[in-house]
């Protein structure tokens, strides 16, 4: 603890950065614990009451439906019901756009922990260069002592010991909140598979009857 204290002490400048990194690690990682949280559904029964309206062709009932199920995978499906009911050739780029541009509100923020990730070890090992170099030079002036060798190393090598520990948690989160985009992009997907379905069906039938009224 002591020697933590006077790496503390000592080697503030180059250690500050890490240390803004590790606040913006726990911030990032709070704002899309909760955002996240607030916005995950289980759209299992809701694929079912979706399609069932989308069957009877209630857009009223559907959009009652999103409205109760709430968070960004509502605000798909009324985009999907939108594009449904008002362009449905064009359906599949549409909805691919208002997906894309969900996606970018879910990554938002998680470039900064990829950046910490990479960035941190080299914080760190930037500082334990400078607390060796400094070490070297109290070495030259005080002559050889190998108990102040010892503590400068010790002292050194906490710089790395903090940059690698911000850059591993760092990646961590990183790496899980990309599989919860992940997770999100499947539902966007599966809801589009749905409107897709109905809009199949519904050409079928039109060419049905087509081909009926030519016989």
């Amino acid at each position: 603890m002591d020697l933590l204290l006077e790496s503390m002490k000592m080697d503030w400048p180059v250690l500050t950065p890490i240390f803004i990194c590790s606040v913006l690690v726990i911030a990032v990682a709070i704002n899309k614990l909760i955002y996240y949280r607030k916005n995950e559904r289980n759209i299992g029964e809701f694929i079912q009451s979706l399609q069932k309206a989308l069957a009877k062709n209630n857009i009223g009932a559907a959009q009652r439906i999103s409205v109760q199920l709430g968070g960004i995978i509502s605000e798909m499906v009324d985009e999907g019901l939108r594009i449904y009911t008002e362009q449905r050739s064009g359906f599949s780029r549409a909805y691919d756009i208002s997906s894309s541009l969900a996606t970018r509100k879910l990554e938002k923020g998680l470039n900064i922990l990829g950046t910490i990730g990479g960035v941190a070890p080299f914080l760190g090992l930037f500082g334990t260069v400078v607390r060796i170099l400094y070490t070297f030079q109290d070495l030259a002036v005080q002559g050889n002592q190998s108990a102040a060798v010892a503590t400068g190393i010790a002292s050194a090598l906490i710089a790395t010991a903090f940059g690698l520990g911000v850059a591993i948690i760092a990646v961590i989160l990183y790496n899980y909140f990309q599989s919860v985009v992940t997770r999100f992009e499947s539902d966007f997907k599966l809801i589009k598979l749905v409107f897709l379905s109905f809009i199949d069906s519904d050409e079928e039938v039109k060419m049905a009857d087509a081909g009926t009224i030519s016989l």
